[in-house]
């Protein structure tokens, strides 16, 4: 396993009364992609958004690059992070190229036009960069929220549910993704309940379910054992 870049350590977020998250314990190294799988309920997303900063946890720890991913200089932190969620984050009513140079100004990216092009080529969408997003299919949507996460070349990257209702060629550019960022020695982070598709692409995994780490492999799963152990998880909860 490479340098660590995340790691959760008795990882709470209650809703109410409620325990999303129970105490859990996960950790993402360098050059890896690693899968959380479990069924709607198990807490895929409010994981992810704890993990991205985006909430707060109610318990336990939570480092980014070494660093408290709450600390001072969360910020600072946060822009080394890219997150693709059920949301895009786009401007229906900006141009997909306009999305993307707006980004790069946010993130101060040098040589924003010619990163928004490259991106907009590697997602095949040179046609289409001139429409408003309002105009795009769900698939093409789901590119370009893509191309906006990576403009900044993010070091570890968070995917909740990415194959969720894509087309074909937005499923090649999630799985594009994972070995791109591999080969460079960055991470990825993927919730899905994909299994077949999912275990294809990570290196490790964990399964979630009630807001708890029910299994976890040292290494690429094992599909029958994956599987026998999701069963027994999910219907244990």
């Amino acid at each position: 396993m490479g340098v660590q870049v995340l790691k959760a350590r008795s990882l709470v977020r209650r809703l109410g009364p409620t325990r999303v998250l129970a105490g859990l314990d996960l950790q993402v190294a360098a050059g890896e992609v690693v899968g959380v799988f479990g069924p709607n309920g198990a807490g895929k997303t409010t994981l992810v958004r704890v993990l991205a900063t985006l909430l707060r946890p109610t318990a336990g720890d939570v480092s980014l690059f070494g660093e408290d991913a709450f600390g001072p200089d969360a910020s600072r932190l946060r822009r080394r992070l890219g997150l693709v969620t059920h949301e895009s984050f786009l401007y229906p009513d900006l141009t997909g190229t306009e999305n993307l140079l707006f980004y790069a100004r946010l993130y101060g990216v040098q040589n924003g036009n010619a990163r928004a092009d490259e991106l907009i080529a590697w997602a095949g969408m040179e046609e289409h960069g001139r429409r408003q997003v309002r105009a795009y299919s769900r698939g093409m949507v789901q590119r370009l929220a893509l191309a906006r996460a990576l403009i900044h070349a993010p070091d570890l990257l968070f995917l909740d549910e990415p194959f969720s209702g894509l087309d074909a060629l937005a499923t090649e550019a999630v799985e594009q993704v994972m070995g791109r960022l591999r080969s460079e020695g960055r991470a990825v982070l993927l919730t899905t309940h994909d299994i077949d598709r999912g275990l294809r692409i990570t290196d490790r995994v964990y399964i979630l379910n009630r807001g708890r780490v029910t299994w976890g492999s040292p290494g690429p799963a094992d599909p029958d054992e994956f599987k026998d152990a999701y069963r027994r998880a999910v219907g244990a909860g």
